[in-house]
Order: C-alpha cells, then sequence, then structure tokens
C-alpha cells in the first residue's frame, strides 16, 4: 500500500434500537445478544488475514464501541479502542428516537438524496445536513488514514453515516443503494493517500 492505508469497514452489530425500529443516532443504544455474537463472528473473520488490523477505530455510540471492543479482544490487540466522534451516526434533530413509518421513510429519501443524487442540501427535519454528515465522516476517515500509512486497521460505524462518507470518498452511487450495509459484516477500502476505493461492498 506504501503510503496509504487499508482499512476494513463495518456497521455494528444488531442493536437495541434496531430491534425496536428507532431512527436516528441514538449514542446510548447497546448491543443485543444477536449483535455480541455478530461482533464476536467478525473478529474472527478479520483474524484470518494475512494482515490484520492492528488498531480499531469506532464510532463513540456504545454499540460501536461494544462491538469494536470485541474486535479488539478477538484480535488480541494490546492498544485499546479508539474513539472518533466524527463516525457517529446521522442526527435528526427533532424526530430522533422516532419509530414512525414517515420518519423512516423521510430518512430513506434524505440518504437516496445524498448518495445517488449528490443532493447534499437535504435533511430530515432539523437534523443534520448531508454535508455535516459526509464533512464530518470523510475527515474521520481521512484522520485514520494518515495516522495509519501502509497499515491495515478496522473501524465501526454506522449504516447511513458510513454510507455516506464512502459514497463519497470512492464515488458510488446508485450501484450500492439497494445493498444497505448489514451488521458486522467487514468491508476492505483502501487509499493511497489521494484515491480511495471500496474494494468490496456488502449487502
Amino acid at each position: 500500500m506504501g503510503g496509504g492505508a487499508e482499512i476494513w469497514c463495518m456497521r455494528h452489530g444488531e442493536s437495541s434500537n434496531v430491534v425496536i425500529g428507532q431512527a436516528g443516532a441514538l449514542p446510548g443504544a447497546a448491543l443485543t445478544r444477536t449483535g455480541r455474537a455478530q461482533a464476536a463472528a467478525a473478529a474472527a473473520t478479520l483474524a484470518t488475514l494475512d494482515r490484520r488490523p492492528t488498531r480499531v477505530y469506532a464510532s463513540t455510540a456504545v454499540r460501536a464501541m461494544q462491538t469494536a471492543d470485541l474486535l479488539v479482544s478477538g484480535l488480541a490487540l494490546p492498544e485499546p479502542l479508539i474513539p472518533l466522534n466524527g463516525l457517529v451516526e446521522v442526527g435528526l434533530g427533532r424526530r430522533e428516537g422516532a419509530t414512525d413509518e414517515p420518519t423512516h421513510a423521510d430518512t430513506a429519501n434524505v440518504l437516496h438524496t445524498w448518495v445517488v443524487a449528490r443532493g447534499l442540501e437535504a435533511r430530515v427535519a432539523d437534523g443534520e445536513s448531508g454535508h455535516e454528515v459526509v464533512t464530518r465522516v470523510t475527515t474521520a476517515l481521512t484522520t485514520i488514514a494518515a495516522d495509519n500509512r501502509g497499515g491495515v486497521v478496522a473501524l465501526v460505524g454506522h449504516v447511513a453515516s458510513l454510507t455516506a462518507g464512502l459514497s463519497a470518498l470512492c464515488g458510488l452511487g446508485a450501484e450500492i443503494w439497494q445493498r444497505p450495509l448489514p451488521h458486522a459484516v467487514p468491508f476492505r477500502v483502501d487509499t493511497d493517500g489521494t484515491t480511495w476505493r471500496c474494494v468490496d461492498w456488502p449487502g
């Protein structure tokens, strides 16, 4: 990879907010028993790589931190996980935590606008715009790459914010729209420090 980095990205494991259908960032939502098993399985997958991650980064949300903790222990890494607030899920403002169908539909429509139509001005209610989400996620990713030149790391984030950030960095759009990131499935993203490439996209 030379001056670049290899980043194994993933969405957190299944969490309580997903089970009950709450939308938004919800930083306190924890992993379910299924989510913990998914995270442990992801760690086992990463442990089989020829070049294993030497660091794990995560959103500061509880579910992402719990997933990352299981990666750190499963990979027997000497360093603790590294939390990054820039990786948190999309905030929905006054509709944070809503479970109604209109909120879910609006959230999906806004993400579609960001990823497929590149309309980053869109937002749900008074929540974050695409410009805000893409800026913070891409800043976090480029910082990780700069701090790990030539290395391999893992990253735990969220379905909407990771999709928005990586679609912008890797030039992805309609081809990933109906392939939402599954829980705790690692996929590889490479960068040479300038160009970004999603080697694969699960889902």
